[in-house]
């Protein structure tokens, strides 16, 4: 699992007019990206969508991600899964509520914790708990045109990332991408989706020239973080602005300080309110051990986009690590305003804690580590720092109930794990 600032806001503008077409609240469904070079996406646990970044590397253009995302839309709107809930219960049903909580502890700073959860049923929750009835797809598919149809998109990218499909159905089952084991594809299929983009006023209408703008920063940006060996291959000569940003960001990533802080801030400078280049030039440094120096443009990068949870959080990590006195309040504060948004992120709540230490306020650090110890499910250690901050507040304040609750609330999970 990863995350990601602006790749996350990218697949937000594919798929809120999508969600809304569908009648869901955009705000009501998480988008996940997956670490998978495998072209798949799915839905699971609910209004859950997971997608791989290697569909997004591999779909040609913003309309074929649309187009996923508007089938995937479909099987929420449709309720397949509740649907399906008996079967589900019988074969992985625990195993996607992992991999939903995996990826929660993963996207919250716990990557190890995250993979180790994850590892465990990822295979079969795609090959078994996510095997729609063909009826199902079939559904989707409609619904995905009705979708793309009311907000006036054209369904030739889902049909194009169906050509793609049903080039490698025929392959074994081991070389099979994902979605062809999860989503069975079908020659009906595919005969609707032509008959519907024959017919429809939208067919001939060209992806928004914005989206496909982003489409390429997206890919540039995931070529370089993933392969920077390639990305710097691939635009080698190329001077577009996707291209020198691929070319920053692999730079950084292959310790090339020098070459990455001049073509980073040569973006900057270009475009001075773009929050995505202050936040990778501060990433860059401070991954490369220069805290200090990375705080100035994850802070820009926070001006920018106040609202981000993830920048705050990332914002916060970087003041932490300068080991400044003077910037300890501002990190807390960034920290709560990230806590809002991600409830249950461990990693939040682990830096809170951090954060309350380094001001010698042990209690509070003490009940802020408790919360990240539940959360990673280590309930002796949730009980033990649970105890420590309520010995330490008044009895009945709020900081006191925390606490409590807490404390109680591990010993129910101690307790399940004992009779289970």
């Amino acid at each position: 699992m990863i995350r990601d600032v602006e790749i996350e806001n990218i697949i937000r503008e594919y798929a809120t007019p999508v969600f809304e077409a569908a009648g869901l609240n955009p705000k009501s469904i998480k988008t996940y990206l997956v670490n998978d070079h495998r072209l798949n996406a799915f839905v699971a646990g609910g209004q859950n969508l997971f997608i791989n970044t290697g569909l997004l590397m591999q779909a040609e253009a913003p309309g074929q991600v649309i187009g996923v995302i508007a089938h995937e839309t479909g099987h929420i709107a449709g309720g397949h899964l509740a649907r399906t809930h008996d079967a589900l219960s019988r074969t992985a049903a625990a195993t996607i509520a992992s991999m939903i909580l995996g990826g929660a502890a993963v996207l919250a700073g716990s990557p190890d914790a995250g993979a180790a959860i994850l590892g465990g049923g990822q295979s079969m929750a795609q090959r078994s708990f996510l095997a729609y009835s063909r009826s199902h797809e079939g559904a989707a598919d409609q619904a995905a045109m009705t979708y793309l149809e009311r907000t006036g998109q054209s369904a030739r990218g889902l049909l194009d990332f169906m050509g793609k499909l049903e080039s490698n159905e025929l392959l074994i089952n081991a070389s099979r991408d994902p979605y062809l084991l999860t989503h069975p594809l079908t020659r009906e299929r595919i005969d609707a989706l032509e008959a519907h983009v024959a017919r429809s006023k939208y067919s001939d209408v060209k992806d928004d020239p914005r989206l496909v703008a982003m489409h390429e920063r997206m890919h540039a940006k995931l070529l370089a973080f993933l392969s920077p060996g390639q990305a710097l291959r691939k635009y080698k000569d190329d001077t577009s602005v996707p291209a020198r940003y691929a070319r920053a960001i692999a730079y950084f990533r292959t310790a090339r300080m020098d070459d990455f802080v001049k073509a980073i801030d040569g973006l900057i400078a270009e475009h001075p309110n773009d929050p995505y280049f202050h936040e990778v030039k501060g990433q860059g440094l401070f991954e490369n051990g220069d805290a200090k120096a990375a705080m100035p443009a994850y802070a820009k990068a926070v001006e920018l986009v106040p609202n981000s949870d993830l920048l705050r959080q990332e914002l916060a990590r970087v003041q932490l690590a300068t080991e400044d006195p003077a910037v300890l309040d501002n990190a807390i504060e960034n920290l709560k305003f990230a806590a809002h948004y991600e409830r249950f992120s461990p990693g939040i709540y682990q830096l809170l804690g951090n954060a309350y230490y380094k001001k010698g306020d042990e209690p509070r650090a003490r009940l802020y580590h408790a919360d990240a110890a539940f959360l990673r499910g280590e309930m002796e250690k949730a009980i033990y720092n649970g105890e420590v901050a309520a010995r330490s507040f008044r009895e009945g304040s709020p900081e006191w109930l925390r606490a409590k609750d807490i404390i109680n609330a591990a010993e129910v999970q101690k307790q399940k794990r004992k009779d289970q």
